[in-house]
């Protein structure tokens, strides 16, 4: 993954230091002599191989570089910015997950029923919506027809936790909508396939009831595809937040992300993918691990 990005990035048309300078002064206008000591201060005068490698090794020393746009550390960068997109995602991520599961049980128990027909179509709705689109169908009704929401900006909820929830509403439904959609279709599935198993029959001729066998016989077993799921959907968050952080203007990981393909600043770019990687990894480790807890027929020797 970072070899991709790291050469993908520096195929791209343009000089970081023209984006970087053309505010203040154009980079034809320079001595040689100071274009030289900038290129050498952001180490854009090594080979390439060099630069991969200087990289890498302070990756693991935990330094991350020093950006060309903003002229920080990219480090101390992500470390502000972090926080907001975490704060997004992990709102988001808890409505899709319990939305999702809900709404995907209550399709399998009504099989057939003018609810689980309506739920589907909403379902479809929501995987195939943008997320950009509906950021800006919801700020153009909610904000603007109707202002019930600000349309832009962000505030900690530590500061005024009443502005920041209405902050947040548009933003997570935007990053919520496509997991709900994918969670529940998900469920319904597995659902109506654990439903058709020989202990589920057995345990209706028990006379047991429905929220018994739901609780303590299907809902567990059909779990399984459905955290699989969540954990590729726990990534797609970091990927979700750069629409919606771009469209309300909020100043997290995904509008930095954006700015700095904009800007060609590779050392961010490279961090925050490296970053996202990470988290794919680490939730794929736990999809994993949650197995042997949800299905006892699975253990790791």
């Amino acid at each position: 993954m970072t070899l991709v990005i790291f050469f993908i990035m520096r195929m791209l048309p343009g000089d970081p230091l023209r984006l970087y300078l053309s505010e203040t002064q154009s980079l034809e206008s320079m001595p040689p002599e100071a274009v030289a000591a900038l290129r050498h201060e952001f180490g854009l005068d090594k080979p390439l191989i060099l630069q991969y490698t200087s990289w890498i090794g302070g990756v693991f020393r935990g330094d991350f570089g020093t950006s060309i746009y903003y002229r920080e550390s990219v480090g101390t960068l992500m470390l502000e910015r972090y926080p907001i997109t975490l704060h997004l995602g992990l709102l988001s991520f808890v409505i899709s997950c319990i939305l999702g599961v809900l709404l995907g049980l209550v399709q399998a128990l009504r099989r057939g029923k003018w609810i689980d027909t309506s739920l589907t179509v909403l379902a479809y709705f929501g995987i195939s919506i943008p997320t950009f689109w509906l950021g800006i169908l919801l700020m153009y009704f909610l904000g603007l027809k109707l202002g019930l929401l600000p349309i832009s900006g962000y505030t900690p909820p530590w500061e005024n936790f009443w502005l920041s929830t209405r902050q947040v509403i548009m933003p997570v439904i935007c990053m919520s909508v496509m997991g709900i959609a994918g969670t529940a279709r998900q469920m319904r599935s597995s659902m109506l396939e654990v439903t058709r198993q020989d202990y589920i029959r057995t345990a209706w001729s028990k006379g047991l009831g429905e929220r018994t066998i739901v609780y303590r016989h299907m809902l567990k077993n059909s779990l399984i595809p459905v955290v699989t799921l969540l954990g590729m959907f726990a990534p797609m968050i970091l990927v979700g937040s750069v629409f919606a952080e771009t469209v309300f203007a909020i100043p997290g990981v995904g509008r930095l992300m954006v700015s700095s393909i904009f800007g060609h600043d590779y050392v961010v770019v490279q961090s925050i993918t490296l970053l996202v990687a990470a988290v794919v990894i680490l939730c794929n480790l736990i999809v994993d691990i949650s197995y042997g807890w949800l299905d006892p027929r699975i253990r790791y020797g």
